[in-house]
């Protein structure tokens, strides 16, 4: 064992702990500089205890739970706050877009095999009947089929054919009871309004309004008419107009000759050739549609309001089997130049001849010429296809701003319409319909046209104008071999919306009770009749005047 005291020891001899303090050993001096020190952090601690934060440049800095933010951080408070409620938007809106895409490619798949059924069907029935003909009706319909172009679908430039695949069309199955009818304005009144009409195309309206009072309250609108879409397969549905007239909203029918189900760009549907609607009246041939179209009219002038028939739409297009020519100058499903004329006259007669003719606008609307290939954008096309004043109450445009954009598109509205409108004006001293229109978000211009479109609207050489008609949809389609989705829908983006609402309560468009009243007999002479007073609109406190559009290049 070692002889070396241990440090408990040596704590016990000096009768304490080894760790207790062994300050009694210090110096006098070393006590007086020991508290010296002690006195000096105790003035330290109260100094920074009692002092305010102070940043790294000196300047005090106010405690993070009283502090004010500056404006510049409230300004970037609400876009961060208006950033996550975009990203919020656009997500939903996304899962809508793929649920809409999954929902309308099974459609087209289920519509490819319901035709593909039906082709074998009427092949098996023709083969079984045989190729003769015993009546002089049967034999034109088989010579116009006969002379049909033999490619389904015109092979045509990106962005020259339909902005819409298809239609969204009226449900199947009769009309339900009409119990009671609304009042209505008269005809003269609808054609020569001194507002404004806004009208909305829906997916279901104006069968279930469901859609398009939803739209309506999220962009702050009052719309005045509503649109649909309806083959020559459907009968005349009274419960659909009575629906319009009881909320005060203009019906506006736009009528295809041919199936509902039918897609915008099927070329070939012989059955439903303008030479076959319109038979052969010098030989006494009757067209191949008159019964229908008769009763048609009769049941028009049963019920006894007053609708807009937009008929054959868009008809110096290449993408519609009663339009006449392809850019190359074949013809489209056995139709032939001036076939078209004859046929719109046909129909007006047959419905003057039924008593129906004093319930019906008729709207003649082409699609804007931007759009078309070059050798269908010359101004004798259309006027080969007007069939005359005494047949027509409107002219109207369908145009929209879409992708792939064409060079010079400067997505206003003098570039859209501007040549457009100069044809329409050359042929015809109408009132015009923007009868069917919207644009798309890709790109995102879509506010700026929209905003172009309402100040348009406030020049008056744009008073013949009598309203509008946005297509309130979101559509996929294939564009140089890719799937594209336009959201032309008013509430596709909060900008949007925004525009849109600012431009309709802009009380210089015209669109609102109280604004100043259309010159539109001073802008196209026609004669004036009694003021048609629409549903009112929330006017805007105030507005000023952009200046005017660019000139159409």
């Amino acid at each position: 064992m070692s002889d070396r005291r241990t440090l408990s020891e040596s704590a016990a001899a000096l009768g304490r702990a080894w760790w207790a303090p062994t300050i009694g050993r210090l110096t006098a001096r070393g006590r007086v500089l020991t508290a010296a020190v002690a006195a000096a952090l105790v003035v330290v601690a109260l100094t920074v205890w009692n002092t305010p934060d102070v940043s790294a440049t000196g300047h005090p800095v106010a405690a993070a739970a009283t502090a004010t933010p500056s404006t510049e951080e409230r300004r970037l408070a609400r876009e961060l706050a208006a950033a996550r409620e975009d990203l919020a938007e656009s997500r939903a809106q996304s899962r809508g877009l793929r649920e809409t895409l999954g929902k309308e490619q099974a459609a087209r798949l289920k519509g490819e095999q319901e035709a593909a059924a039906a082709q074998g069907e009427a092949a098996a029935k023709k083969a079984a009947a045989g190729t003769g003909s015993s009546t002089g009706g049967s034999s034109a319909r088989s010579g116009a089929a006969g002379s049909a172009s033999s490619t389904k679908k015109a092979a045509r430039e990106p962005g020259t054919g339909p902005a819409n695949t298809r239609n969204p069309t009226q449900p199947a199955g009769p009309a339900a009871p009409v119990t009671r009818r609304p009042t209505a304005p008269s005809k003269a009144e609808l054609v020569n309004p001194t507002r404004r009409q806004l009208g909305l195309y829906t997916a279901q309206a104006p069968f279930s309004f469901a859609t398009f009072d939803d739209v309506a309250a999220k962009a702050g609108i009052t719309p005045t008419t509503v649109g649909w879409f309806s083959g020559w397969d459907k009968p005349f549905r009274a419960d659909a107009v009575t629906a319009a007239w009881t909320r005060g909203l203009m019906p506006l029918l736009t009528w295809e000759s041919h199936p509902s189900d039918a897609p915008n760009d099927e070329l070939d549907q012989p059955a439903y050739s303008l030479p076959v609607v319109l038979g052969d009246p010098a030989a006494g041939v009757p067209g191949a549609y008159d019964a229908y179209l008769r009763q048609y009219a009769r049941d028009v002038v049963a019920l006894g309001l007053p609708l807009g028939i937009r008929l054959d739409h868009e008809m110096n297009g290449d993408w519609y089997p009663w339009a006449e020519r392809t850019q190359t100058g074949e013809p489209i499903n056995g139709n032939r130049v001036g076939d078209y004329a004859a046929m719109w006259r046909h129909v007006h007669d047959i419905f003057e001849q039924e008593g129906a003719g004093d319930l019906v606008v008729w709207v003649w609307a082409p699609n804007i010429v931007n759009n078309l290939p070059a050798s269908l954008q010359a101004p004798g096309v259309l006027e080969g296809l007007y069939p005359g004043d005494e047949y027509v109450d409107w002219v109207g445009l369908s145009g929209y701003n879409r992708p792939p954009y064409r060079a010079g598109n400067d997505s206003t509205f003098a570039w859209t319409f501007g040549r457009s409108l100069d044809q329409l004006r050359a042929i015809a001293d109408k009132p015009i319909l923007l009868a069917e229109i919207g644009a798309s978000e890709v790109g995102g211009t879509k506010p700026q046209w929209i905003a172009s479109l309402f100040e348009a609207l406030t020049l008056p050489e744009n008073d013949d104008i009598v309203g509008l008609a946005w297509f309130n949809l979101t559509v996929t389609s294939t564009v140089r071999g890719e799937l594209v989705t336009n959201d032309w829908r008013i509430d596709s983006r909060r900008a949007s919306t925004e525009a849109f609402t600012a431009g309709t309560t802009n009380p210089l468009a015209r669109f609102v009770e109280g604004s100043t009243p259309l010159d539109a007999a001073g802008a196209a002479a026609r004669p004036a009749a009694a003021p048609v007073h629409a549903p009112s609109a929330s006017p805007a406190a105030s507005a000023t005047v952009s200046t005017a559009p660019r000139e159409n290049p």
